[in-house]
């Protein structure tokens, strides 16, 4: 925070939190004291001393100022609640393990904490982590191992600023208003929600698994083995593991300063996570004078800015190709199937009991088995089962389940000061389980890290102690299926690993200064086109294989952009709204050939592919019917026989291409789409934006943007609904958007953008004002400065205190 001279010399002085925050409140206006709905009257929360300063500027984006970290977390936990009560409560009731009890037990989750399908099944999974005590056991655990004494002392202050927040506030959002669920949380409640989105893809992506694996009662009815079946286990896990299919993906791009109109670097982050649900983003800006000052977005829950920018230092992620588990094939003991073999001699699982209360029902007892290798699963997902036969079982390693430290790394990149700082901070903390790192600073540096926590699994000891299953498994997706029977197929450790069984990180893929850094969910191969890294063992993703359509468009973009040179955050901007349709590039002008003999009597149509801008701004005719075209041609054709020129590693951004018009499907896909929206009375050439929209208290707001299968970077997901008009919800796409650059001054350029807005209850002001903002394809001017942040127009003030 930079404030005049002499208020920053004082503040430096000042012990006491009051008198710091006396000295913040007094240089603001007095007309600014009130907080949203206060009717000019202060609002008050605390909890045991502890208290914050919460200024409110445009779109309803807090600056939280508070004088160490239990205080910061109190004022961050009180402005999620007052934005997200609902959502965040929900969540709680989540990792309790009681959405059985509140919602029944057959419902579905929302999905964000875990892959659990069923609210029972979710529930047995957390409640058997509460049992055994997990959590409790890593915040025991000492940094850098553990969490720091300032992420503690940040979960106690944000629990105690949630919890005074509910005592103060009546609910007004009809998802949760006069709840019963809606309850006071612990410190221990949010390190669990972390424990959470920690082992999502791990621990959380098997918990249906987890908790229905069972012994075997006999033989398989059918008089098989019950092994799976080798070539349709390692398609499955493919599939499973294939981040361009998930709800979760992103775009982020660092230039360095040798392609910068000024030297500096410049950093674009376009994330693509869930727009419902407790995976959404929440903007803020984080202050400790003289200790740290950091803005940017936080997933719900979490205590720290977890993708954002300081006055040196810009950062994003994706979610990257690293497989964050592997499996232990297990021998089990003859006549014994909960006792498995090591170098021959005989372990018992462990038995974990786990009881769930369910609603007007009685409570659920189950067993979960665990190994040394972690629990027993009988599948990854419903289309890769994993039979526990009387010979056979298979344990699940998943080494996030000891990592409570994304926060530490989200707040040592708050305090970087450069992109060499978050390297230093990868290297120290090991925290980040799913994600890439691409940053740049005002330095005029560029770096992107593949810096996930995985098993270590070396392309060597798969080679060595794959199964018969895994030698198949891992090859095609990463997954490691290896021999539970012997000690000397154990993982191992790196001397630079913060825990066992990991890799450390000089072993992980790193960019650094190249003129752009890029990534786009596929793995790190291809960064920079020009500068392929390679060398790095399978588990981290694949080398010289076929990119995304999203990873080859947006490669072209950027490469294209750094030879242009002299670039400014505007050509950022420019860039996440230039709606450019690689697909469209690629296919339509020979879809559009193709069209008359596909169509023969449907000119029409034709036409309209024939005049698409191969763009999907709001305004183009032509993109809904080429889109809806597009899923069914590449939803029901096989891949290999989508193209006439096939993949070559030596040109890969620019193959596979020329489209397979006399591919088996092509004319049906045409014909289906056509019919389709016919059917949905929707024209041909209507413009996407009356049939693509979201609908916030009765308004439909026109939406730019398009699918993954589309590989448009202002990627949406959006939910089609042919009889209330065309994609009428958008389930997972852009969503928190920075475009952070540095001019000389102690004020970073930033501009921003979160999608769906700040709050997702409908009475809210900041329900969808920038939701509008982003149909619309304008950007919020960050206020990170002390005197931007007083002049906003809009400035409101909320005291948290005592």
């Amino acid at each position: 925070m930079h404030l005049r001279p002499h208020l920053r010399t004082r503040l430096r002085h000042l012990a006491l939190a009051g008198a710091a925050l006396a000295l913040v409140t007094a240089s603001m206006p007095a007309s600014a004291a009130a907080g949203p709905g206060s009717g000019g009257r202060d609002h008050r929360p605390s909890d045991r001393g502890l208290s914050a300063v919460v200024r409110y500027t445009e779109y309803g984006i807090p600056h939280i100022v508070a004088k160490d970290y239990a205080n910061l977390g109190f004022g961050t936990g009180w402005a999620q609640a007052a934005d997200q009560v609902c959502t965040l409560a929900d969540g709680f009731v989540t990792v309790a393990g009681e959405r059985s009890r509140h919602f029944g037990p057959d419902a579905a989750p929302d999905g964000s904490l875990s892959s659990a399908t069923t609210n029972l099944s979710s529930d047995l999974y957390f409640r058997g982590v509460r049992d055994a005590g997990t959590v409790e056991r890593l915040l025991r655990t000492p940094a850098p191992a553990g969490p720091s004494r300032d992420v503690r002392e940040l979960m106690r202050g944000w629990a105690a600023g949630y919890n005074a927040w509910l005592r103060k506030n009546r609910i007004t959002d009809p998802a949760c208003a006069r709840a019963g669920w809606v309850r006071p949380v612990t410190a221990l409640d949010v390190a669990r929600r972390g424990f959470a989105v920690s082992v999502l893809g791990g621990q959380g992506r098997a918990a249906d698994g987890i908790t229905a694996a069972r012994p075997p009662a006999g033989p398989p009815a059918d008089g098989s083995s019950g092994a799976p079946d080798p070539g349709r286990t390692a398609e499955a896990a493919r599939k499973l593991f294939d981040v361009s299919d998930a709800a979760m993906g992103s775009n982020a791009v660092a230039f360095s300063g040798a392609v910068t109109a000024d030297g500096r670097g410049l950093l674009l982050g376009n994330p693509h996570y869930p727009w419902q649900g407790g995976r959404r983003f929440w903007q803020s800006q984080q202050t400790i004078p003289g200790e740290l000052n950091v803005s940017g977005a936080s997933l719900l829950g979490t205590t720290v800015v977890n993708i954002g920018f300081n006055d040196k230092v810009a950062w994003s992620h994706t979610v990257a190709t690293g497989v964050p588990l592997n499996l232990h094939q297990l021998a089990l003991v003859p006549g014994d199937p909960t006792s498995y073999l090591v170098d021959g001699k005989p372990e018992r699982m462990t038995p974990r009991t786990v009881t769930v209360a369910v609603g007007g029902g009685a409570p659920v007892t189950r067993t979960q088995w665990w190994t040394r290798y972690g629990p027993v699963v009988d599948r990854l997902g419903a289309q890769l089962p994993l039979p526990w036969t009387a010979a056979t079982a298979y344990a699940l390693n998943d080494p996030n389940a000891a990592n409570l430290r994304a926060s530490d790394t989200a707040l040592g990149f708050g305090k970087a000061r450069s992109t060499r700082g978050v390297a230093d901070v990868l290297r120290r903390t090991q925290g980040l389980p799913w994600v890439n790192t691409v940053a740049a600073d005002s330095g005029g540096r560029s770096f992107f890290a593949q810096a996930q926590l995985l098993p270590r699994i070396t392309d060597e000891l798969a080679q060595r102690c794959s199964t018969p299953l895994g030698r198949v498994v891992y090859p095609a997706s990463g997954v490691a299926v290896l021999d539970g029977s012997r000690s000397d197929c154990a993982l191992g450790s790196d001397p630079d690993a913060v825990q066992p069984g990991v890799f450390g990180p000089a072993r992980m893929p790193v960019l650094r200064d190249a003129p752009y850094a890029e990534n786009s969910n596929d793995s790190a191969w291809l960064t920079n086109a020009d500068r392929p890294l390679t060398g790095y063992e399978r588990i981290f993703g694949t080398v010289a294989t076929q990119r995304s359509l999203r990873t080859r468009g947006g490669i072209e973009d950027v490469a294209a952009m750094a030879e242009r040179g002299r670039l400014t955050v505007s050509d950022l901007q420019r860039q996440q709204f230039a709606n450019r349709v690689p697909a469209g590039d690629l296919a339509a002008a020979d879809v559009a050939r193709a069209c008359p003999a596909a169509l023969p009597n449907d000119p029409e149509a034709c036409r309209v592919l024939a005049a698409w801008d191969r763009t999907v701004d709001t305004g183009s005719r032509g993109a809904l019917l080429f889109d809806r075209f597009w899923r069914k041609f590449t939803g029901t054709v096989p891949a290999a026989q989508q193209w006439l020129v096939p993949f070559s590693a030596a040109d890969p951004v620019r193959t596979p291409r020329a489209v397979n018009t006399a591919a088996p499907g092509f004319a049906k896909a045409l014909a289906d789409a056509v019919a389709e929206l016919r059917a949905a009375r929707i024209p041909l050439d209507a413009p996407l934006g009356a049939h693509q929209f979201v609908v916030r208290n009765g308004q439909r707001i026109p939406l730019s943007g398009g699918t993954e299968a589309l590989g448009v970077w202002n990627k949406i997901e959006p939910v089609w609904n042919a009889a209330g008009g065309g994609y009428t919800e958008v389930a997972h796409g852009t969503s928190h958007v920075q475009a952070v650059g540095w001019d000389g001054s102690r004020c970073p350029v930033a501009r921003t953008l979160l999608s769906y807005s700040q709050s997702s209850n409908p009475a809210s002001p900041h329900h969808a004002d920038q939701t509008r903002l982003y149909a619309g394809e304008r950007w919020v001017t960050s206020r990170f400065c002390e005197k931007d942040i007083l002049r906003s127009p809009a400035l409101r003030v909320v005291v948290v205190r005592d």
